[in-house]
């Protein structure tokens, strides 16, 4: 595939065949409304394109360098990852906290690559996409929120049942968390995932 005009060919996706957790992470930003207080927060979860699961996320009034990398090092902490040799690839848009200096150095000194999607391309970015639609119209459209705290609260809790509860069909109708569970016994084993 030729590269887009503007973006440097290092940062576009490559196709590849995932046919394991933790080898590709797909992370983007969501905006939520909080009507008793008439503003927005922020939601950035991040999810393993082969098991479905969040495997890590920032709630918050705000959504800056800083908190993508804290939400990418609590990812790899979580995962057992952070020390590991080979770790996975990170996928994201173009948003201002992905091309952000701080973002580019930890992901260099992580040894994490990161590939950032061309502009106008989110069927690029899939399954994080997916996951924003399931988010909207499970909770976020369901609640008139009237403070941050409940905000927090709901999504957090959505959130777990999501990775802990809510059936999903390309895990074999398993929640995430036990599907990841059972594929890292090897106790299960999923169709390739072709991006």
């Amino acid at each position: 595939m030729a590269p887009a005009a503007g973006v440097h060919p290092q940062f576009l996706p490559v196709g590849r065949l995932v046919t394991a957790s933790n080898q590709l992470w797909e992370v983007d930003i969501k905006y939520g409304y909080i009507a008793g207080e008439d503003r927005f927060f922020f939601i950035m979860p991040v999810i393993d394109v082969y098991d479905r699961c969040i495997v890590d996320y920032h709630i918050g009034l705000c959504c800056e360098a800083k908190d993508a990398v804290a939400t990418l090092k609590r990812a790899l902490f979580k995962r057992q990852l952070f020390t590991a040799a080979e770790k996975p690839v990170i996928r994201s848009d173009n948003g201002p906290q992905f091309i952000s200096n701080l973002f580019d150095i930890t992901c260099r000194e992580l040894s994490m690559e990161h590939e950032r999607i061309p502009f106008k391309t989110p069927n690029l970015n899939a399954h994080i996409e997916s996951f924003h639609s399931i988010l909207e119209e499970e909770c976020l459209s369901r609640h008139e929120f009237s403070s941050y705290a409940e905000a927090y609260e709901t999504v957090t809790g959505f959130i777990w049942h999501y990775n802990n509860v809510r059936i999903h069909s390309a895990t074999h109708y398993l929640a995430p968390a036990e599907c990841y569970q059972l594929l890292m016994r090897n106790q299960r084993h999923l169709k390739p995932v072709r991006l």
